[in-house]
């Protein structure tokens, strides 16, 4: 059955939109459907002391059962290689699933997300490709400040399957 899901995409190590790019590009040769990708945030890093997180959501539709697809975005995290270490730690890649149509719960995995409506690094881009998930989640990032400082734009070509970010200056 397919469902409509948002993943998550951070990154606060190296080259942080080259790592995003890459994650969206390779989430697009999962077998799903990129819908729509949001604009990049930047924002401060939970947990110990760290460099600030860029931020952006896919809004993708696909068959894949939820744990299936959380196995192809630990694959991927790998593959750029992150390395799984201290909790909420600097990553050069972190892949979440969001939300999805159907929510989803197990011991490994919780759709929606259980922290999402205190993160406004994951609200915000949610709301940008699931606006109809104002009503839900929007008094959530409000109340949590807002939306976080918006610095650029991923693109995602369908055809090609690419991805780049470009700058909010250049925007």
């Amino acid at each position: 059955m397919q469902q409509e899901y948002v993943v998550g995409l951070g990154s606060n190590l190296g080259e942080r939109e080259r790592f995003l790019t890459r994650g969206a590009e390779l989430i697009a040769r999962l077998p799903v459907q990129v819908l729509c990708v949001s604009r990049v945030y930047e924002t401060a890093g939970l947990g110990p002391p760290q460099p600030a997180y860029l931020n952006a959501a896919l809004r993708l539709r696909s068959a894949e059962a939820p744990l299936e697809l959380l196995a192809g975005l630990h694959a991927i995290e790998a593959a750029v290689g992150r390395v799984r270490g201290e909790r909420w730690g600097p990553r050069v890649l972190d892949l979440d699933i969001l939300w999805a149509e159907n929510a989803f719960v197990s011991e490994r995995l919780t759709i929606p997300h259980s922290q999402l409506s205190a993160r406004t690094f994951a609200l915000a881009p949610l709301l940008d490709v699931s606006p109809e998930l104002a009503a839900s989640y929007g008094p959530a990032l409000q109340a949590l400040g807002g939306a976080p400082l918006v610095v650029g734009a991923l693109h995602f070509d369908r055809t090609s399957l690419g991805c780049e970010f470009t700058a909010r200056s250049t925007l």
